[in-house]
């Protein structure tokens, strides 16, 4: 099914979301249609808060936008440590039109389960950590505009504002 990604300020986006109980036959079809919809946008990380299901599941692709080879999905996945601070421009598939910088720890370590039940613990740093946190932090109803300055977000909120009236979003 293509599943549409929902944008800014939907609330649905600002909603924390359930554990994964069971992974089913739905389970399995939503990580085909979040990778499909990960990769028709050019994005390296898709959360299911963003494309209307409130779960805790997240699919990562480094490798692109224009090699597609190293998709992992991570069930209902959560950062057990951090470390350092690292500063990086970060956009989101939900937040048009904007990049801004977040500071975001340098490492962390993630559990979740795979498809398969099997349980994955990763020690992540560079691109992934940053990925990583970016998407979990969807899960907990965090966006990355959250993580800026009030100034830059009164601003873009204000843009938004004006987009919804012209209906660009």
């Amino acid at each position: 099914m293509e599943r549409k990604i929902i944008k800014y300020p939907d609330p649905l986006l600002a909603r924390k979301s359930e554990p994964v109980a069971e992974i089913t036959d739905e389970i399995r079809e939503l990580v085909e249609d979040m990778t499909k919809a990960m990769y028709d946008n050019d994005g390296i990380g898709l959360a299911a808060p963003q494309v209307g299901q409130s779960i805790r599941l997240v699919v990562t692709d480094l490798s692109g936008p224009k090699e597609r080879a190293d998709l992992r999905v991570w069930v209902n996945p959560e950062i057990v440590s951090r470390d350092g601070s690292v500063v990086s421009e970060e956009g989101c598939l939900s937040v048009v039109g904007l990049r801004a910088k977040v500071e975001r720890a340098a490492q962390v370590k993630v559990k979740a389960t795979d498809l398969d039940g099997n349980a994955v613990e990763v020690d992540a740093d560079e691109m992934l950590a940053i990925c990583l946190q970016h998407e979990i932090d969807h899960l907990d109803g965090i966006l990355f505009i959250d993580h800026i300055s009030r100034l830059k977000r009164s601003l873009y909120d204000s843009k938004v504002k004006k987009w919804l009236k012209q209906d660009r979003l």
